[in-house]
């Protein structure tokens, strides 16, 4: 029987809605599994992640670390400025020039339908796309449409026109001012790009920490970082008044008033749910919808409703949600078989990894990556808990690395079980060796066993074993 047989014109086995990676990584899992898949994507497929985020910052930040890196060891020559048009001109093709011809051949070839257009659930098992189709699912549909930037209502912020993370990852002039309000992975990456392009840069911090959501040494480290490239840094301070008369024009809470050319808000995330037609299915319209570990929304019965990705609140990282789409993917295709998912801690249906703490990189210089529980949140947890710290720049490969190196790692070990529940390291080039550490954590591997995982010399890596030294010797 052909994969439309028995099918109306527009019924399928499973509606996805939204195409960004969690909506791609979900339909290829149920197509995988041979249930009818079609996707709803009312812009670029491929999302996100792919236009305006991971893909095209990580263009922009590549290249100042890179020469920064560079400069830190003796006998390479190395400018003070980058060739912004180079940069630019690499971000482009890193964002397919913001056009999606191979993601959607990718979707054919997978197997997966394509229709464009905004879809919103009008009923049970039913979308409604505004070029008029209804879709309809056997199974279910998926709802994986992200988070949008969620600005604060301050005077005037609407005539300043700020930046979101989409200008700022799209832009074709370098700003020779730019103001960024915010502490966070958006606000302290994008400081370091547009700094290390040549804009002054003004960095608005309400709190007095930079990543709050990391152990309190990262931010500290990045800020140290920041600082050194040029970026000002300004604590404890809150935008009260906003308006732009060429200039951007921004009035502290303290009376002093910062001029930019343009302003970036990175001051958070809302789900995209406010035209999603939640409310025909017993949800209230803009909120997170609240989801099992199979990312099966919890208020909805009938069992035909997911949501995954930054949408459920779990976990903003893009990683993250193409592994719900996985984890969703796969129990979707279970039901449609008749069994029973297995959402069991760390069963094949379980997005276990989300509650236990994701892995996370900040792409700055210093880099800081983390995975697990902060010493404070594993205590909050109520466990037992001790944090053995280490200088990264006294291992032999980091003094390799670059001259001057600076960074540190932390290990938090649950005592009870002498495991590792965190890890994380700030430093020069450590992003890769975030996975090391994300295997032990999510392995729960015995701390008896690390010792047998012996780390190659000189290398970075090494600093496991000083901090399994450290944790033996009580220090």
């Amino acid at each position: 029987m052909g994969a439309t047989d028995g099918y109306a014109a527009d019924e399928y086995d499973v509606v996805v809605v939204g195409g960004g990676p969690t909506g791609e990584n979900l339909a290829d899992r149920t197509a995988a599994a041979g249930l009818r898949t079609v996707l709803v994507e009312q812009q670029l497929v491929g999302g996100e992640c792919s236009y305006w985020a991971c893909m095209p910052s990580k263009a922009l930040l590549r290249p100042g670390a890179a020469a920064a890196h560079a400069r830190a060891v003796p006998g390479i020559e190395v400018g003070d400025t980058l060739d912004a048009a180079a940069v630019l001109a690499r971000r482009d093709a890193f964002a397919d020039h913001w056009k999606d011809d191979d993601q959607v051949a990718w979707l054919r070839g997978a197997g997966i339908e394509l229709v464009r257009g905004h879809g919103r659930l009008v009923g049970e098992r039913t979308v409604r796309v505004d070029d008029g189709r209804t879709l309809t699912a056997r199974h279910a549909v998926a709802l994986c449409t992200g988070s949008v930037p969620d600005l604060p209502d301050t005077p005037g912020l609407a005539d300043a026109r700020p930046w979101t993370n989409r200008e700022a990852t799209g832009a074709t002039m370098v700003p020779r001012r730019l103001a960024v309000v915010g502490g966070g992975v958006v606000a302290v990456e994008m400081a370091a790009a547009w700094r290390s392009l040549g804009s002054e840069v003004v960095l608005l911090v309400r709190g007095g920490h930079l990543l709050g959501r990391m152990e309190p040494f990262a931010g500290e480290l990045v800020a140290d970082g920041l600082a050194a490239a040029g970026v000002e840094i300004r604590r404890f301070t809150e935008v009260v008044a906003a308006g732009r008369s060429g200039k951007v024009r921004l009035t502290l809470d303290d009376g002093d008033e910062i001029v930019a050319d343009e302003v970036l808000y990175a001051t958070g995330r809302r789900p995209q749910t406010a035209d999603l037609g939640l409310e025909s299915v017993g949800l209230e319209p803009g909120s997170w919808p609240a989801v099992g570990e199979d990312c099966l929304v919890a208020d909805v019965p009938g069992g035909w409703l997911y949501a995954a990705g930054d949408l459920n609140h779990r976990a903003l990282l893009t990683h993250q949600g193409k592994y719900q789409a996985r984890i969703a993917g796969a129990a979707i295709a279970a039901r449609a078989r008749g069994e029973r998912p297995d959402t069991a801690r760390w069963g094949v249906h379980a997005a276990s990894a989300d509650p236990a703490g994701p892995p996370q990189v900040v792409f700055t210089d210093p880099e800081a990556a983390s995975v697990g529980l902060t010493l404070a949140a594993a205590e909050r947890a109520g466990l037992r808990v001790r944090a053995v710290d280490q200088d990264l720049g006294a291992v032999a490969g980091a003094s390799l690395y670059a001259d001057g190196y600076t960074g540190r790692a932390r290990m938090v070990v649950d005592l009870d079980r002498e495991v590792v529940v965190g890890a994380t390291f700030v430093g020069p080039g450590i992003a890769e060796l975030l996975h090391a550490a994300t295997v032990a954590v999510v392995g729960e591997v015995p701390l008896a066993r690390l010792w047998h995982a012996v780390p190659a010399f000189p290398t970075v890596s090494e600093v496991w074993l000083r901090l399994l030294e450290a944790y033996r010797d009580g220090r």
